[in-house]
């Protein structure tokens, strides 16, 4: 019998402190209108108490009481993040520990920036049709406002805070139908953040770490990330035998409404079918997807049965796409 990759159950948690984009314009030279015209966001929310892990775990939580399990019949714990709490311990090993789970099922972060999701449902999928696994955790969390540099407009105004997860688990009944990661190295430098890694820690400690938060030359960065987003969504699309008729919704990654709009034009599909969180949370990187879903699961609009396209893209520069069936 054929061994399939399904979810089970969604979470996702957004910490309650909003910041609008007024609030921002107090402090910087910008507005509301602004911001809005080119990204498509009025608002964003800030963990002020709440850690990464704290984040994730809420989101995971919920997850699991959706798929009525316990902690313990976990796998593994996959988390994608480019905002963890510590680089050691792992996010995951934290979240496993704040979950209570007791068996020693595997935990490890995934760095793939904002297609960290879609990276980790790819690493899931495989080790539960392969049999390794029967139920694993993937979970995309951030805490980007601890990582953005608030004197600079082309960047702080774009991300938020936030986790989701999703739990996986293998079934007779097709899930996942197709699922695709890139990644292209030579344009790193378009969108980095250097304070986190030994080249900084060795070489540069003398320097203040707020410039050496995220930095994205972003005209760039959109250029290769219309054709990338839109390029990869028809490719799981045409893999999992979708044509435009089929496809119930499309899930993007949260980045910025003309790149979603390019992504959901290439599908032929209308705006009333794409879900979109953006204008109320912002670009949560790893967290936009399972956030999104998790969302249009709960108030009703996403119902099993129902056929899906995600595609996401990040830095690195990474970038990926999914169709499934919820």
């Amino acid at each position: 019998m054929s061994i399939y990759t399904r979810f089970a159950g969604t979470g996702s948690y957004f910490p309650p402190k909003v910041m609008t984009n007024n609030d921002i314009a107090q402090f910087l030279d910008t507005s509301d209108e602004w911001i809005v015209t080119r990204t498509g966001i009025s608002q964003r929310h800030i963990a002020e108490n709440e850690t990464c892990s704290d984040m994730a775990t809420e989101a995971a939580k919920n997850a699991l009481d959706m798929a009525g399990m316990k902690p313990d019949q976990l796998d593994a714990i996959i988390v994608g993040t480019l905002s963890p709490d510590t680089i050691m311990p792992s996010t995951a090993c934290r979240v496993q520990y704040k979950l209570g789970v007791k068996n020693n099922c595997m935990a490890f972060d995934l760095a793939a920036a904002c297609s960290g999701f879609l990276y980790g449902v790819r690493v899931a999928d495989g080790m539960i049709r392969s049999g390794s696994a029967k139920n694993i955790l993937v979970i995309g969390a951030e805490h980007l406002t601890a990582c953005v540099d608030w004197r600079d407009r082309g960047t702080c105004i774009l991300f938020g805070d936030g986790a989701g997860a999703a739990v996986l688990t293998g079934d007779s009944t097709p899930g996942i139908r197709s699922i695709f990661n890139y990644a292209d190295g030579e344009y790193g430098d378009l969108l980095k953040q250097d304070n986190l890694g030994s080249q900084y820690l060795k070489k540069m400690m003398n320097e203040p770490a707020i410039d050496h938060m995220i930095k994205m030359k972003g005209n760039d960065v959109f250029k290769i990330a219309v054709r990338a987003m839109a390029d990869a969504a028809q490719e799981a699309a045409d893999a999992a035998g979708f044509k435009s008729e089929d496809i119930d919704w499309m899930i993007p990654h949260q980045a910025n409404l003309r790149i979603i709009d390019a992504a959901a034009k290439r599908l032929g599909l209308d705006k009333d079918k794409v879900i979109i969180n953006l204008t109320n949370y912002g670009n949560t990187s790893a967290a936009t997807i399972p956030t999104a879903l998790d969302q249009a699961v709960r108030d009703g609009r996403i119902k099993r049965g129902d056929n899906i396209v995600s595609a996401a893209f990040g830095g690195g520069l990474t970038w990926g796409s999914m169709a499934f069936t919820f």
